[in-house]
């Protein structure tokens, strides 16, 4: 099966499907965009208009959440847990982190008043999830999820933050997601999905907003 993934260079959301083939060791070639200026075949193969979106042979499968569960569905490898409690509570929370990005949206776009409510809702979010975080090295403990996925570009981006300011997002306050933060950014197929220089691309994506966030910055 020929697989393209279409998307944009700093999609958090294809981010988290290149993972999961990654880990999977499924082959795949990938195809950026202009997502504000899509080209007319894109636009007659997307139901939606929007990015990601799979072709799998002729097929086309689109939703960022589909295609990551596809690209799980066709692997040897489960990654989601086996107990179905357990797999519907990590799918519960896959759900509620991407509401994580509305907040990181307006924290680079929005004026100081928008930054400092943002990061206030931000920070109560992760609290709820450092809450029900295991003791363990991932979510569910020992072994790489797919919930492990989809946190993986939100931890990433607060990252690019804190490297980019002093700190202005720093996790210190939450010891679970610290250490979790920490050990998905170790992981190759995290730090394999994104292009070379995507962090500098966000930092300029920053400064361009011209949000609170931009002058905060530090010399680089």
């Amino acid at each position: 099966m020929k697989l393209e993934l279409i998307s944009f260079k700093l999609c958090p959301f294809v981010q988290r499907a290149i993972i999961i083939l990654k880990k999977q060791n499924i082959d795949y070639d990938i195809t950026f965009i202009n997502p504000m200026d899509p080209p007319d075949w894109f636009k007659e193969i997307s139901p939606t208009g929007q990015v990601p979106l799979l072709k799998a042979d002729d097929e086309v499968i689109f939703e960022s959440s589909v295609i990551s569960e596809f690209a799980n569905d066709i692997s040897k490898n489960d990654l989601h847990p086996n107990d179905p409690i357990q797999k519907a509570k990590n799918r519960a929370w896959i759900q509620f982190s991407s509401s994580l990005f509305d907040e990181l949206f307006n924290l680079v776009t929005g004026d100081k008043d928008t930054y400092t409510k943002a990061k206030k809702s931000l920070f109560e979010k992760l609290a709820k999830v450092e809450s029900v975080k295991d003791k363990g090295v991932f979510f569910n403990g020992a072994d790489f999820a797919m919930i492990d996925a989809a946190f993986a570009p939100i931890f990433m981006r607060l990252s690019w933050i804190n490297e980019f300011t002093d700190n202005a997002l720093s996790l210190s306050e939450f010891s679970n997601l610290s250490a979790w933060s920490e050990a998905i950014l170790a992981i190759d197929a995290v730090k394999d999905s994104v292009s070379e220089g995507i962090d500098d691309v966000y930092y300029s994506n920053i400064e361009a907003r011209e949000g609170y966030l931009s002058t905060l910055l530090v010399d680089e």
